[in-house]
Formats: structure tokens, C-alpha cells, sequence
């Protein structure tokens, strides 16, 4: 995911691609990028969005850096359901 902080609100913005063609989901989170306090804002964001508890997201590589990959615990009884809600984000079926 690609996160920017200091934003005017906290929000899930769809997909976005880099030149080189490689897809991240935009996190857009008002918190500044200093002590870790972005990024659990943006644990926080993605949780909400999909329906989690904010202990179920964690930001696990690019601490410092814009493009993030974060982990999402769940059940497997909640797996479809989680499905859902990323294609809900994203506008798209089955990863793009």
C-alpha cells in the first residue's frame, strides 16, 4: 500500500499503479510521519475500512517509506468476507 501522510482526512482512495506498473492500494492518513504515529493511523484506517479490529492490521515492511506492506490477520470464517470488503475498496474482483 502506498500511505500519505499528512493528509486533509483519514481514507481508503482506491488503487493506484507506479510506473513501472507495479499496484498498491492508497491510504491517505492526517497523522505526520514522525515516532510510528502514521503508521498506526494507517493501521487504524485500513481496519475500520475493512471491518477489523485495529489489532488485525500491522504495518510490517517500509516503516519509513511511502510504500508499505502490511499484514491482515483474520479467521477463516471471516476470509470471505474480507475479500469482499478489499474489492469494495478497490473496485476489483479476485487481486487485480
Amino acid at each position: 500500500m502506498r500511505a500519505q501522510p499528512n493528509a486533509s482526512k483519514d481514507a481508503v482512495e482506491g488503487l493506484g499503479a507506479e510506473a513501472s506498473g507495479q499496484r498498491y492500494l492508497k491510504v491517505r492518513v492526517r497523522a505526520v510521519p514522525e515516532k510510528g504515529k502514521a503508521n498506526a493511523a494507517i493501521e487504524t484506517v485500513l481496519a475500520k475500512s475493512l471491518g477489523l479490529p485495529k489489532s488485525a492490521v500491522s504495518v510490517e515492511k517500509g516503516e519509513t517509506q511511502r510504500i508499505k506492506t502490511v499484514r491482515i490477520f483474520s479467521s477463516p470464517s471471516i476470509g470471505s468476507a474480507l475479500y469482499g470488503a478489499l474489492e469494495a475498496l478497490t473496485g476489483e474482483r479476485d487481486g487485480g
